[in-house]
């Protein structure tokens, strides 16, 4: 993980920043009453964005976005892996996502493709399963005991 980089929740200053950068990513603008955002920053510079949508010990992984400019130096995977350790603190054991572009990525840090309908009805009957994400999007798990992290 890059060293300057650092996770801190999203304030009421984030919203117009989060909201642009999901929109040119072509992701859902995330509900504040339901998800809790994170802005990842770099050098004190926001760089990306990323969210968890809580429902008991699991919960979605949303938003996770990262600006154009910053790409491919390892940002988005130091974001996610952050993200995984905030909901890990948090009691959280499992996360489930819906991706339709981001699959390959997903992947490379422990998720596994699973049908729609292995994810718990908590999760199912979120915005995101039933409105939001169509239905073609992949959906992916990935647990987050110390046993379930790759290698």
């Amino acid at each position: 993980m890059p060293d300057n980089i650092n996770l801190r929740a999203a304030e009421t200053a984030d919203t117009r920043y989060a909201e642009s950068l999901l929109a040119e990513n072509d992701l859902p603008t995330a509900d504040p009453s339901v998800v809790q955002l994170y802005v990842c920053t770099v050098d004190g510079d926001r760089v990306g964005v990323g969210g968890i949508e809580r429902y008991g010990t699991v919960a979605l992984l949303r938003s996770v976005a990262i600006e154009e400019s910053a790409r491919g130096r390892g940002y988005g995977t130091a974001l996610t892996e952050a993200l995984f350790d905030r909901a890990r603190d948090e009691g959280i054991d499992e996360l489930f996502l819906l991706t339709t572009t981001a699959a390959d990525f997903f992947r490379g840090l422990g998720f596994e493709r699973v049908d729609r309908a292995a994810a718990p009805g908590s999760i199912r009957e979120t915005t995101q399963f039933t409105e939001v994400c169509p239905d073609t999007a992949t959906c992916m798990r990935r647990g987050l005991t110390r046993e379930d992290e790759s290698p």
